[in-house]
């Protein structure tokens, strides 16, 4: 009888930072500290794979032969990245999966960075059981966005990238926006509350998720939004696109 897999590596691949750690599959928590390194300057593919096997490097002996997955900051179909948030272009119609299996030398499965924080909530977290439409978005250095309906992922989807005043709206409203323009939390929220309320006209969600980096001070800005559907900090915050993208690592 094959041994049950029980554990894989999870890498997140992020515009200023990458992470990794070694995922419980069956627990949906890291088992190991996360290591991070700052993203290469310009996260061209080749500087972001020695990044990656640096980090698998960090994680020790542990982390030898185990399924890997990895998620990005992209719209991902069957391996290959087609778009390029906040780095290079060079990954646009890129043979991502393709490039990483060669340079690491072991199966891997490439996701959409928001969609692995998505189904990190919906199996271990904050969505775990959720009836109908959850909206997943993380603040962060752009908005992504995952939608799950009745615990399925829909991939690829970019809410981030809705126009507005002539842009994407990640680029008035996204937490970097905040530091960017030295904003208050309080003006940074009501932002947030114009994007909020524009998701919610276009789908109408059952559950809201915030995750990214800023989820660990929810006291700062969510009390200036108000939205119909509950709202709520992802359980897993800056850890979630690890989980999900380790949950996905045998796909």
């Amino acid at each position: 009888m094959a041994k049950t897999v029980d554990r894989a590596v999870g890498i997140d691949i992020g515009g200023t930072g990458m992470k990794a750690g070694i995922v419980d599959l069956s627990e949906g928590t890291l088992l190991s500290d996360r290591v991070r390194i700052d993203t290469p300057q310009g996260a061209h593919p080749k500087d972001v794979l020695k990044t990656a096997h640096r980090l698998i490097e960090l994680l020790g002996a542990d982390a030898a032969g185990l399924p890997l997955g990895v998620c990005f900051p992209a719209i991902v179909k069957d391996g290959k990245t087609l778009s390029a948030a906040n780095i290079s272009h060079e990954w646009i119609d890129f043979e991502a999966e393709r490039f990483f299996e060669d340079g690491l030398g072991r199966d891997i499965h490439f996701v959409n960075d928001a969609d692995a924080a998505g189904l990190s909530e919906a199996r271990f977290g904050a969505a775990k059981g959720q009836k109908g439409l959850t909206i997943l978005t993380t603040l962060g250095t752009g908005i992504g966005s995952a939608f799950i309906y009745d615990g399925v992922l829909i991939p690829n989807t970019e809410l981030g990238h809705l126009i507005w005043k002539g842009e994407s709206i990640e680029r008035y409203a996204a937490a970097t926006a905040r530091e960017r323009e030295g904003l208050s939390w309080e003006k940074w929220g009501h932002r947030l509350q114009k994007f909020y309320a524009h998701v919610e006209f276009l789908f109408s969600p059952d559950l809201l998720v915030v995750g990214g980096g800023v989820s660990k001070n929810p006291e700062k800005f969510l009390p200036y939004v108000t939205t119909r559907a509950k709202m709520v900090t992802a359980v897993h915050r800056n850890n979630a696109g690890i989980i999900g993208a380790a949950s996905l690592a045998l796909a």
